[in-house]
């Protein structure tokens, strides 16, 4: 099953033979270590990300559209240096693409329990099935690689929650 990727065997020892910086990255990349969780990483992440989401929905669009670029760019460069790190091209233990995705799907949504719980189903669900063209942003590599994907699952996600807005409206 392609969701379910088998964390690095031998990651405590690349972890110790780390440089700080890619220390630093290894810790920032797995949010702290939710990526170490032994199964279902992402959904952890995703749940984990929630409080920042719901912080960013009381900033003014710009501000909100400034801190998600700026988090991207940070998510692409750790995830493409904690990759180099543990010697593989997507680890699961890197989790920050989640919580970038979800970000993507809750922007510029009120923050009410049904968009959350929504937002949370629905990203899941085109994270994990990778809908077209999906699948193909995984194949560019590198941190690019490892974040596209869930971002476009956020683009998606947060499509469809405005779709499911209207209808329902």
């Amino acid at each position: 099953m392609p969701y379910l990727r088998s964390p690095t065997s031998n990651f405590t020892e690349l972890f110790k033979k780390a440089s700080l910086p890619d220390k630093i990255a290894l810790i920032l990349s797995s949010c702290f270590g939710i990526g170490l969780i032994p199964v279902a990483q992402g959904t952890f992440a995703t749940l984990a990300a929630m409080p920042l989401a719901v912080a960013l929905s009381d900033l003014s669009p710009v501000a909100g559209a400034y801190v998600i670029f700026l988090f991207i760019l940070l998510a692409v460069w750790i995830s493409a240096r904690s990759a180099a790190a543990v010697q593989k091209e997507d680890p699961a233990e890197v989790v920050i693409d989640e919580a970038a995705g979800l970000l993507v799907t809750l922007f510029l949504l009120p923050a009410t329990g049904v968009n959350l719980c929504l937002g949370f189903v629905l990203f899941r669900l085109f994270d994990i099935l990778k809908p077209y063209p999906i699948r193909r942003l995984e194949k560019i590599g590198g941190g690019a690689g490892i974040v596209l994907d869930d971002l476009l699952a956020g683009v998606y996600g947060n499509v469809c929650l405005r779709l499911l807005g209207l209808i329902l409206s």
